[in-house]
């Protein structure tokens, strides 16, 4: 980064530390920098999702930007073929926010001690490359919901956590979330929103896949879950989470790993 881009985003973020009223009057936006130079500063910075947060925390004139372009060219530029097939169905905008998906992508949510997943505590944290697969979401679909597209990642392996053993999280999301055949079976079989938790990347409520019966014998096969033991959520934006037991490596993995 050069000295000049250093001090243009040191500037922009810490000139204005305002409450912005969106109004045409609003005195916070006299001396922002325009939105094509916000843009091209970002672009120039590979839209760092660290800087594009920060920035979000000066006022909510930076935060309404954030949300409506950074979020977004994040998104595409992290997943750029994931992003083109979950637009294509005409929507300019994914279900929940760019910045709820931006955070889906980087953010494994874990899980606290008595929220969604029983007696399990693992702290939620940011990693630095996630795969989506849409064909790793057809295994999570029942047989009736299968023109559904979801994509799901690879679990997020978390190992050796006491009595509950070796846990993968995985997280995903639905393309048209509200037209979709899944929902609309959730619906017809009457699942009850979790009472207390919400989806820690848009807020939304959630239903249980589990208590609606609809976790398929495809998605622990293809997790490869240790006991059939896979549960996960849908929040009504359509993100997915959920938790599975993973097979323990045996001994001749461990040392092919190590060598």
């Amino acid at each position: 980064m050069t000295s000049l881009t250093r001090f243009t985003v040191k500037k922009m973020i810490l000139t204005k530390q305002y409450r912005c009223v969106h109004s045409a009057s609003c005195q916070c936006t006299k001396g922002h920098l325009s939105e094509d130079v916000i843009f091209l500063v970002f672009q120039h910075l590979n839209w760092n999702p660290n800087l594009i947060a920060t920035l979000s925390c000066a006022c909510k004139w930076f935060d309404d930007i954030a949300k409506r372009v950074l979020w977004k060219e994040f998104c595409r530029t992290r997943a750029p073929k994931m992003m083109l097939d979950l637009q294509s169905s005409g929507s300019h905008s994914a279900d929940g926010n760019w910045r709820a998906l931006g955070k889906l992508l980087i953010f494994c949510s874990g899980c606290t001690q008595g929220g969604l997943f029983d007696n399990v505590e693992v702290p939620g944290h940011f990693v630095n490359k996630t795969r989506f697969s849409k064909t790793l979401g057809k295994s999570f679909l029942m047989p009736q919901c299968l023109n559904d597209v979801l994509y799901v990642s690879e679990p997020c392996e978390h190992i050796d956590q006491g009595e509950a053993g070796d846990l993968g999280f995985f997280r995903g999301i639905f393309k048209s979330f509200a037209s979709s055949n899944v929902k609309k079976m959730i619906v017809n079989r009457g699942a009850q929103l979790h009472p207390t938790e919400i989806c820690p990347y848009c807020k939304a409520k959630l239903w249980s896949m589990l208590q609606a019966n609809m976790i398929p014998q495809t998605a622990k096969c293809r997790l490869g879950s240790n006991k059939d033991y896979i549960e996960y959520y849908v929040c009504l934006n359509g993100h997915l989470l959920g938790v599975c037991t993973l097979l323990p490596l045996s001994d001749s993995e461990d040392v092919s790993e190590n060598e």
